[in-house]
């Protein structure tokens, strides 16, 4: 989901640009060095004073997106109300440059010049707009009284009409005498003066006769006329005229972009390195070193994601050391039990690498790195169906990538490669890749396999180690300990991660017993009803199921072909396929020659072997 992700553990900005950015160098980690030095010590010092980090952080809380209000002002498709949000963000900016001036740091003191307090666009745009404008020109009130007199006097006669018309209609009584006299308004005829039939007589020559009615004659005149028409038109002249005013003021803040589009990067990039600071102080995060050795050194590393998983619940995150280099461990295999923690320890690298050249701390006791030019990654499985792409193609294709792109400054994280075709054609492909990583690219690397046969590579390659994830043996049952180790492990433990997932215990204990090197009685596993036989081996189960599995020895161990029989057949033991085992025992039989042996060292080798099994 959205929340298990390295934006969001890191995602501590307060402002929508920051977001951005913060995606952005997330994606783009930097690879000039001098780059990553001055984010790194911006973070630093803000990391080292908590009080003076969140007086700056304070004023961040509230700063909407400017450079999409800016956006939008510059298309002309701005509203007034976007005018007045971007000048509340600006607004803040003051406070922000007088947190920042407390500072040393050439990034920070670079990004306190480059904040422009645009005190001026500010005061244009408070003055010229309202308070709190409309959502539209049509119900008027956008452009704030005083700024301009006709704008004013149109809106005057629009709210005050009543006022006026009781006005005309006091004088027009006091010029004719006529106590009666009346102006009125209708949607038909408009304004005009009603007189009664008693008292037309006195109507002033100047009137004109409107309309006659039974009782009454109505009237206008010039001045009615005139007032009739601003009367009218007011409003349509009113929206007009706002819309000219604020179209003014818009393209008078366009005209400033460049100045708003600096500071709000500035704005940015105080959020990210702040927020940066802000998490290196809450969660124990290390400045990570960057030199020109190529080395990549994490001492108690520790998987910034899963870490935020497990503080919300019982486990605690076991941290590991890694080290790579171009010469003695510029390959490392990593061998260990299904749910051991393998992928985590290569993703943590990558995550590693990512957030120090983005120029975060990292959650390690110490790291120490050469700047990567890219990462290279081959988990998980997928495919692209519409493409006529299979899974294993898929695969293939990563891989081939990888293996023609990847350069020496490059990491590489391989995870299970070769698991989508057989056994023996993935075996075969993974070690090809392994020896041309090491023979041509020279990559560092991070190679997590099942495939135990890989290990003998480290005997074979200069700069191949064998690692694994260790796990406790228990007669409850397996123990997790997450410690990664130098050594290969022995086995995979894929039938205990199985009892762990709840598979039924008779198929467990079929499993378990057809499994290469494996004798397991169903006691072993788990209650059973009923019976199973398998090479003469008859199985019943009643035994607590958190019983441990018993493995028998190495050199007794039959392929997984046999599982293809069918449960009631007679299963058939095939000898493994170039083992480290059987393939020094094959090597040391084929150096014999059988004619040239006496009896004692017939008895002798026959008893080393034995050993070997053993």
């Amino acid at each position: 989901g959205a929340e298990a992700t390295l934006f969001r553990a890191l995602d501590a900005t307060l402002t929508p640009m920051g977001k951005r950015l913060l995606r952005s160098w997330m994606l783009r980690p930097s690879i000039d060095a001098g780059e990553i030095q001055a984010r790194l010590d911006a973070v630093e010092a803000m990391s080292a004073a908590t009080i003076e980090r969140e007086q700056l952080r304070q004023p961040l809380d509230g700063v909407l997106d400017i450079e999409r209000l800016l956006s939008r002002v510059t298309l002309e498709s701005a509203n007034p109300r976007d005018l007045l949000a971007l000048a509340a963000s600006l607004a803040r900016v003051p406070q922000v440059r007088q947190a920042l001036a407390g500072f040393g740091g050439a990034r920070l003191q670079e990004l306190h010049q480059s904040l422009d307090e645009l005190s001026d666009v500010r005061q244009q745009i408070a003055t010229t707009l309202a308070p709190e404008p409309p959502l539209t020109f049509s119900d008027g009130g956008v452009i704030a009284p005083g700024i301009d007199a006709g704008l004013d006097e149109l809106r005057d006669l629009s709210h005050n009409s009543r006022q006026h018309i009781l006005a005309i209609e006091q004088r027009e009584r006091q010029r004719t005498g006529i106590g009666s006299l009346k102006v009125k308004f209708n949607s038909v005829f408009g304004y005009y003066i009603e007189i009664s039939k008693a008292n037309q007589h006195l109507a002033p020559a100047d009137y004109e006769r409107k309309q006659t009615l039974v009782n009454a004659e109505r009237f206008t005149t010039s001045e009615l006329k005139q007032y009739e028409s601003k009367v009218l038109d007011a409003q349509e002249k009113i929206v007009e005229l706002e819309r000219k005013i604020f179209a003014e003021l818009r393209a008078a803040v366009a005209a400033q972009a460049r100045r708003i589009r600096q500071t709000a990067l500035a704005l940015a990039q105080l959020d990210v390195l702040a927020s940066f600071a802000h998490l290196a102080a809450h969660r124990g995060y290390t400045r990570p070193r960057f030199d020109d050795s190529g080395e990549i050194e994490l001492m108690e590393a520790r998987h910034p994601v899963v870490e935020l998983q497990s503080l919300s619940g019982a486990a605690r995150f076991v941290p590991n050391d890694l080290f790579l280099n171009s010469a003695t461990h510029s390959l490392l295999l990593l061998t260990g039990p299904n749910m051991g923690g393998k992928s985590t320890y290569l993703r943590q690298a990558a995550l590693m690498v990512i957030m120090a050249q983005m120029g975060c701390f990292v959650p390690a006791r110490s790291a120490r790195l050469g700047a990567v030019d890219r990462i290279f990654t081959r988990i998980g499985a997928s495919d692209n169906l519409a493409r006529g792409r299979s899974t294993f193609m898929v695969e293939m294709t990563e891989t081939a990538v990888i293996l023609n792109s990847a350069t020496p400054r490059s990491l590489i994280l391989l995870d299970e490669m070769g698991r989508g075709t057989s056994t023996f054609d993935g075996l075969a492909l993974a070690w090809a890749a392994v020896e041309h990583i090491q023979a041509h690219t020279r990559a560092k690397t991070l190679f997590a396999t099942h495939y135990h046969e890989l290990t003998e590579l480290a005997d074979r390659l200069p700069g191949v180690k064998n690692f694994q994830v260790t796990v406790s043996d228990t007669p409850a049952g397996i123990v997790f300990l997450r410690k990664v180790e130098p050594g290969a492990a022995s086995r995979s433990y894929g039938i205990e991660v199985a009892k762990l997932a709840g598979l039924p215990p008779l198929r467990l204990a079929i499993a378990a017993e057809r499994s290469p090197g494996v004798s397991t009685s169903v006691s072993a596993i788990g209650p059973a009803t009923g019976s199973h036989s398998s090479a003469g081996t008859r199985t019943a189960g009643t035994a607590s199921s958190n019983a441990p599995i018993d493995r028998a020895p190495a050199a007794t161990r039959p392929t997984i072909s046999a599982m293809a029989s069918a449960e009631e057949s007679p299963a058939r033991v095939q000898l493994t396929m170039f083992t480290p085992l059987s393939q020094r025992i094959i090597d040391r039989l084929r150096a014999v020659e059988v004619e040239k042996l006496t009896p004692l060292e017939a008895l002798n080798l026959l008893h080393d072997l034995k050993q070997s099994l053993n």
